[in-house]
């Protein structure tokens, strides 16, 4: 008897889901409202011809660590990671920059007096981070196989950021994990900001910060190749609205938002469960500016020229107080702009002498006035005269973000407001089951949240593989739940 599947939404999350299932026999189909798969791993030509624009997603250090997708060998499928000679600068006022390498040691050479705090804190993390990526990418409330290493995580992933912060004396460590901290969307004074800090820095030094030749699509064209080998089928151009649109499945997996879901099934959701996938809170949004560039960009330090990915927020203090505006509901004067040099590692991405400059700030949910001038300030702030090498410039608002993909509510990026209730019940503490026999939730809004890592897919799959008492299949994914 030939078990089936149905996954809603072609982003990463629901290709792992349905690769998953189809290595273990499952016979698959995905379905997809737009005309091509990625959700948020999709590249295009934004500003001129032959420069390639990640749309969304585009630094991939949760990707490149991933135990679901290093296990795929995506390699076979045209998929190359490529990488910065650094992996990320911060710069400040004044013309220095910290430096995020590869190498701990590196990195906390450039750090001065914070050089022994800086190995002190990250380094035990990334010498045993292996070893703990499956369960910190997975449900929290769930006993650890290596509990003293998770022990050694938690302690420093638990704290507000501006607590870990404290562990340092000067302003560029200060900077530098303040930045990557921000990544969390959240105020760092909350409590369980550092882990978003920590996991970053952790992965860069561990496996780096790399983009996907060719552009992040790259990621998601490999996994559908994959897929359609394991004998899946994809339907493009097809949206699913109600239960009417799906066809008779055994298991059907969502990935999409909890208030995505709640209107799909409609009132076959039970009332507790409706309740909670209606209050599932959305975050602040992301205002993109993509920029075709003649030249490299004049950075105060030229050795920002060298990274892939620059955050522009200035101090820990600056940071703060960018970060607490926007969830508070309010546009700073000098957002937190996050800016991809991907071309640094990537060449093919450009033409000619112009390159794709991808940067986005973070604004307040739903946010809809024009924050292009801020983007292009905080840039110029750090690379005097790089106004003037701007050649074209192309805007994605939070409203165009909402319906570019419908996961990203309000321009909600990240699927969820990364608070420290809904850090651990995801979007119930049930996580992918949705009080619907056979029907499960892969999107980012359930464990680990956020990022283009195919973790939320492979845990909703187990969920799902599971309820079908689907057998082991010879070469099934190995990875397993912490």
């Amino acid at each position: 008897m030939t078990i089936t599947a149905t996954v809603v939404g072609a982003g990463p999350n629901g290709l792992a889901a349905a690769i998953v299932l189809a290595q273990h026999g499952v016979r698959v189909t995905v379905l997809e409202a737009a005309e091509t798969v990625g959700g948020g791993t999709r590249t295009a030509e934004l500003t001129v011809p032959g420069l390639r624009h990640d749309i969304c997603s585009a630094i991939h250090p949760l990707g490149v660590a991933s135990p679901l997708l290093r296990e795929l060998e995506l390699d076979r499928y045209g998929l190359r990671w490529r990488y910065p000679e650094v992996e990320l600068a911060h710069p400040l006022d004044g013309g220095e920059a910290a430096l995020l390498h590869r190498s701990v040691e590196e990195t906390a050479a450039g750090l001065g007096a914070d050089e022994q705090r800086w190995q002190q804190v990250f380094g035990p993390v990334v010498r045993g981070f292996d070893a703990i990526t499956d369960h910190i990418l997975g449900p929290i409330l769930r006993p650890p196989r290596h509990p003293f290493r998770m022990a050694g995580f938690g302690l420093r992933a638990a704290p507000p950021a501006t607590v870990l912060a404290r562990a340092f004396h000067e302003e560029r460590a200060k900077a530098l994990f303040a930045g990557c901290a921000g990544h969390a969307f959240r105020p760092l004074g909350s409590p369980g900001t550092a882990a978003v800090g920590t996991m970053l820095i952790v992965s860069g030094h561990r496996h780096g910060w790399p983009v996907a030749e060719g552009g992040s699509q790259a990621i998601t064209l490999a996994m559908a190749g994959l897929l359609e080998d394991l004998g899946g089928n994809i339907v493009t151009g097809t949206t699913v609205r109600s239960l009417a649109d799906l066809p008779d499945a055994d298991a059907t997996l969502f990935d999409t938002s909890p208030g995505g879901f709640a209107d799909i099934v409609g009132e076959a959701l039970p009332r507790r469960q409706r309740r909670a996938m209606r209050r599932w809170q959305h975050g602040p949004s992301a205002y993109k500016v993509d920029l075709a560039v003649r030249g490299p960009i004049p950075w105060r330090d030229p050795e920002i020229g060298r990274a892939g990915t620059v955050h522009l927020g200035g101090t820990i203090e600056e940071v703060t107080a960018s970060e607490r505006e926007i969830a508070a509901g309010r546009m700073p004067e000098r957002p937190f702009v996050l800016l991809g040099q991907q071309y640094v590692a990537d060449p093919s991405r450009s033409a000619a002498d112009l390159n794709p400059v991808w940067a986005y700030a973070q604004v307040p949910h739903a946010y809809e006035g024009d924050a292009t001038a801020a983007v292009l300030a905080q840039i110029e702030r750090f690379a005097p005269g790089f106004g003037e090498q701007v050649v074209a410039t192309h805007v994605t608002t939070p409203a165009d973000y909402a319906t570019y993909n419908l996961n990203y509510v309000g321009g909600d990026i990240s699927t969820g407001a990364n608070t420290l209730r809904q850090l651990v019940v995801r979007p119930t503490l049930a996580a992918y089951d949705t009080g619907i026999s056979g029907m499960f939730l892969c999107s980012a809004a359930t464990p680990p949240g956020a990022g283009v890592h195919g973790m939320c897919g492979y845990h909703a799959a187990r969920r799902a593989l599971h309820h079908l008492g689907a057998a082991e299949k010879p070469g099934a994914s190995g990875v397993r739940p912490g």
